[in-house]
C-alpha cells in the first residue's frame, strides 16, 4: 500500500541526492558490438560520482565479469560487478563449461547468468529467424544445461536471470530454480515488449521466491527517440507494474544505447516518477537499492 509524498520525499524528488545508495544491475556500454553512449569505466565513474552503491554491466556478446575487475583498480571502493549471457558466442546451447569458468575469473565478479537474449529461441520466433538457443524442450521441460547452470548460481549464490525467454518460459524456469534451490531468480525486464508480463504471472514469480525486473528503458525509447519502433511506457503504466509486488521487485535501467539519455538520467527520472505517485521512499529504496544490492551479493 502507498502512502502520500512526505516532506523529506518531496525533498528527495527535488535533491541531487536522489542517487545515492542506488545500485543498478543492468547497464550496457562499451566495449560493445552495439553503439553505446557511455563506456564501463567512464559510466562507472559518474555513477560513483552520483552516489550509487554499485553498478553491473551486462553485454548480448561479450563478458564483463573480467572488465570489471580492472575497472575496480581504476577505481577503489567502487562496487563493479559483469555478467555473462549465454547467447551464440558461447555456442548454439546453453554454455555450462562458459558458465563454470565465469565463476572461477580472477576477482569473483560475475555475479549473474543470463539465459539467451537476441539469440534466445523465443525472441528469434518473434523476428521470425530461424534457430534460436531453446531454455525448454519441445514438451516445455527445461532443458538439463539450463538445469545445470541453474545449480551452479545455486551452489554459488549468483543471479540466475531468465533473459529474452517467453513469459510462459520465464514461469517454468521459475518453478524449475525453486526445485533446484536458486535464491536469486529474476524474471528479466517484464514490463518490455514481448516479455511483458501480467500482474498475475508476475506474483507467480514472486509467490515461486523469485525477483522481477522493471526496466527503465521502455520509458525513454518510442517515437522521436534514437529508438522509434518501440512505443514508449507512461510513466504512469510504469507505476502500474511497481505496485504489483514492490516487496520483489527491482528497477535496472537496461540503458546506455547510444541516442538515449543515460542510465544516471534514467534511473533519477523514474525514481521521481514513484514518489510522486505516493510511493514512500522506504518503497522506492527497496526497490532501486536494497533488492538489486542483495541480488548483487552486497550486504545490506
Amino acid at each position: 500500500m502507498t502512502t502520500t509524498v512526505s516532506d523529506g520525499d518531496a525533498f528527495a524528488i527535488s535533491s541531487e541526492n536522489i542517487l545515492a545508495g542506488v545500485s543498478d544491475i543492468h547497464i550496457h556500454a562499451a566495449p560493445d558490438s552495439r553503439p553505446r553512449s557511455i563506456t564501463e569505466l567512464g559510466f562507472a565513474r559518474e555513477a560513483q560520482q552520483a552516489g550509487y552503491r554499485a553498478v553491473m554491466y551486462k553485454s548480448n556478446d561479450w563478458s564483463c565479469h573480467d572488465r570489471a575487475f580492472l575497472i575496480r583498480e581504476a577505481l577503489p571502493g567502487f562496487e563493479v560487478f559483469g555478467s555473462l549471457i549465454m547467447n551464440r558466442l558461447l555456442g548454439d546451447r546453453v554454455n555450462v563449461h562458459a558458465a563454470e569458468q565465469a565463476l572461477k575469473t580472477t576477482g569473483n565478479l560475475c555475479r549473474c547468468i543470463w539465459m539467451p537474449t537476441l539469440d534466445a529461441a523465443y525472441h528469434c520466433a518473434q523476428e521470425k529467424r530461424t534457430g534460436g538457443i531453446p531454455v525448454v524442450d519441445a514438451s516445455g521441460r527445461v532443458l538439463p544445461e539450463v538445469v545445470r547452470v541453474m545449480k551452479i548460481c545455486a551452489e554459488a549464490g549468483i543471479i540466475f536471470a531468465t533473459g529474452h525467454s517467453s513469459p510462459t518460459e520465464s514461469l517454468t524456469l521459475a518453478r524449475k530454480a525453486r526445485e533446484v534451490g536458486v535464491d536469486k531468480f529474476v524474471a528479466t525486464h517484464v514490463n518490455s515488449l514481448i516479455w511483458t508480463m501480467t500482474p498475475d504471472q508476475i506474483r507467480q514469480v514472486v509467490d515461486l521466491g523469485g525477483f522481477v525486473e522493471l526496466c527503465c528503458l521502455p520509458c525513454f525509447w518510442g517515437p522521436g527517440t534514437a529508438m522509434p519502433q518501440f512505443p514508449t511506457m507512461s510513466p504512469e503504466v510504469f507505476v502500474d507494474f511497481a505496485r504489483i509486488a514492490p516487496e520483489q521487485t527491482f528497477i535496472s535501467t537496461d540503458m546506455g544505447q547510444a541516442g538515449l539519455p543515460s542510465p544516471l538520467e534514467g534511473m533519477r527520472a523514474v525514481i521521481r516518477s514513484l514518489l510522486k505517485a505516493g510511493f514512500s521512499r522506504a518503497q522506492v529504496d527497496t526497490m532501486v537499492k536494497t533488492n538489486p544490492a542483495r541480488l548483487m551479493g552486497l550486504r545490506a
